[in-house]
C-alpha cells in the first residue's frame, strides 16, 4: 500500500533547514526532504488485543505541519520511531480483530484515541498517570512491546492515517453511532483536544474568555465551551475573514481581526475593558484583561499577546504547540501572578459527576446535536495528491482552508 512517511536523516534535515528558508516547498516536495510517498507493507497486529482499521478520512493536523517544517523541538525525538507513517486524526472501519478483542467486530465504524500509553503497550502495572486516567501524561511512551511513539502517527509499528490502513489497541477504539457522519467523525480527535483543555480549565459563566487563533483548535475551543453550555463572554482573535465568520457561527461574542499589531492589540484591550499603558519603548502594556486566555497558535506574537491580555491572577492555557521560541517577555507572568498551563491531547475528565474518557464526551456532544463540526472540513484530497493537500493546509489564507483531510 502507499503511505506518506517521515524518516529523519541528519543530511536531509540540514539541507531542508538551510535551503527551505528560501524555498519552503522543499520540505514536502523534494526527494531530499524527510517526507516520502512510498510503498510499504500493511501494518500487522502487534498481538491479539489489537485491531486493523481501514481509513476513510485522515486529517492533517497542525502538529503534522510543524513536523514537516522541522519546527519541533529535539526534545520530542525520543518519543518517535523512524520511519513512521503520519496521521493521528481519522475515521475508519475495522477490517480485522485479534482473538482477545472483546467489544469490536469487523465492519464497526470507529475513531481512535491515538495516545500510546501503558495498556496499549502491554504494561500491566500502569504508571501513576495512567492509573489516574491521565493517559496523555503516560511515563512509558518509549517502553513495552511496540516501538517508541507518543501516539499513532509517530510510531513505526502502528502506521498512521496518511495511508489506507493502521492498527490500534482495543482500548484506543471508540465506535461511532449512526448519528455521527464521517466528517464529524474525523473531527472527534481535534474536538477532544479542545474539550480536554476546557474541562480541565472550565470558565465560569461570568468570565471573559480570550481565544487567540481561529484555526481548527481555536474554533474547537469555542465550540466546546458553547456545547458545554457555558455562557461566558468569548472574544476571538482571527487572522482571516472566513475564520471570523466561523467564529461567529460557533458562538463568539466578538471577533477581532488581526490587522496591524497596534490596532488589533488596542481593540482587544478595549474589548477586554483593560487600560493600555505606554512603556518607555516596546509594546503597550494592558492593565486588566481576560480571565482565561486559550492560546491556540504557538508563535512568539500569540504567546506575547496571551501574556499581556490576561488580567492579574488570570490563567493562560497553551495549546498552540509552541516549541523553541525567542523574545518572549515573561514579565507579566510574575508581575500579574498569572497561571500558565500547557494542554496536550485528551485523557479522562470529570463530566456530569463522573470520570469519563474525553472521546466519549466528544462523541456524546456531537451525537446529541450539541455541536456540528462538519463545516470545518473545507478540503478533501486523495492520498496521491498529498503535496497539494499539504500546500493547501499551509496556505490557509490563500485557500480559505480550515481542516484538510485525505479521503481514502
Amino acid at each position: 500500500m502507499k503511505a506518506v512517511q517521515f524518516n529523519y536523516s541528519f543530511l536531509r534535515y540540514i539541507f531542508c533547514k538551510t535551503v527551505g528558508t528560501f524555498l519552503p516547498s522543499l520540505y514536502w516536495n523534494s526527494q531530499l526532504s524527510c517526507l516520502h510517498y512510498r510503498d510499504i507493507p500493511e501494518p500487522v497486529l502487534p498481538n491479539n488485543q489489537w485491531v486493523k482499521i481501514k481509513v476513510k478520512y485522515g486529517g492533517i493536523c497542525g502538529s503534522d505541519i510543524n513536523l514537516i517544517f522541522l519546527r519541533d523541538s529535539p526534545a520530542l525525538s525520543p518519543f518517535t520511531s523512524f520511519p513512521f507513517t503520519l496521521g493521528h486524526e481519522l475515521v475508519g472501519v475495522i477490517t480485522e480483530v485479534g482473538s482477545e478483542v472483546t467489544h469490536l467486530v469487523p465492519g464497526d465504524r470507529v475513531v481512535i484515541d491515538p495516545i500510546l500509553s501503558c495498556e496499549t503497550r502491554g504494561i500491566y502495572l500502569p504508571c501513576s498517570a495512567c492509573q489516574r486516567g491521565d493517559f496523555s501524561l503516560c511515563e512509558h511512551m518509549t517502553d513495552g512491546h511496540i516501538s517508541p511513539g507518543l501516539l499513532v502517527g509517530t510510531c513505526h509499528d502502528t502506521g498512521g492515517s496518511w495511508s489506507p490502513y493502521l492498527v490500534a489497541h482495543q482500548s484506543q477504539v471508540f465506535k461511532l453511532p449512526p448519528e455521527i457522519d464521517d466528517r464529524n467523525g474525523v473531527m472527534v480527535e481535534p474536538f477532544s483536544c479542545a474539550l480536554h483543555s476546557v474541562l480541565r480549565n472550565p470558565p465560569k459563566n461570568h468570565d471573559t474568555v480570550l481565544i487567540i487563533g481561529a484555526g481548527v483548535i481555536g474554533l474547537c475551543i469555542l465550540a466546546a465551551i458553547r456545547a458545554l453550555d457555558i455562557s461566558c463572554r468569548i472574544i476571538v482573535l482571527a487572522k482571516h475573514d472566513y475564520q471570523a465568520e466561523l467564529a461567529s457561527h460557533y458562538g463568539a461574542d466578538e471577533v477581532i481581526r488581526l490587522t496591524s499589531q497596534n490596532r488589533y492589540f488596542s481593540k482587544a484591550a478595549s474589548s477586554l475593558h483593560a487600560k493600555l499603558l505606554t512603556p518607555i519603548f516596546g509594546s503597550p502594556v494592558a492593565q486588566g484583561g481576560a480571565d482565561i486566555t486559550f492560546e491556540c497558535v504557538g508563535k512568539e506574537r500569540s504567546i506575547h499577546d496571551a501574556l499581556r491580555l490576561t488580567k492579574s491572577g488570570g490563567k493562560v492555557i497553551l495549546l498552540g504547540l509552541a516549541g523553541i521560541l525567542n523574545k518572549i517577555d515573561w514579565t507579566t507572568v510574575w508581575l500579574n501572578e498569572l497561571t500558565v498551563k500547557g494542554s496536550f491531547a485528551y485523557s479522562t475528565e470529570k463530566f456530569e459527576g463522573k470520570k469519563t474518557r474525553t472521546y466519549d464526551i466528544a462523541i456524546q456532544l456531537i451525537a446529541t446535536g450539541k455541536v456540528d463540526l462538519s463545516p470545518l472540513i473545507t478540503h478533501r484530497f486523495p492520498l496521491e495528491q498529498y503535496k497539494r493537500a499539504i500546500s493547501t493546509a499551509i496556505n490557509k489564507g490563500q485557500e480559505a482552508a480550515v481542516k484538510v483531510v485525505f479521503e481514502h
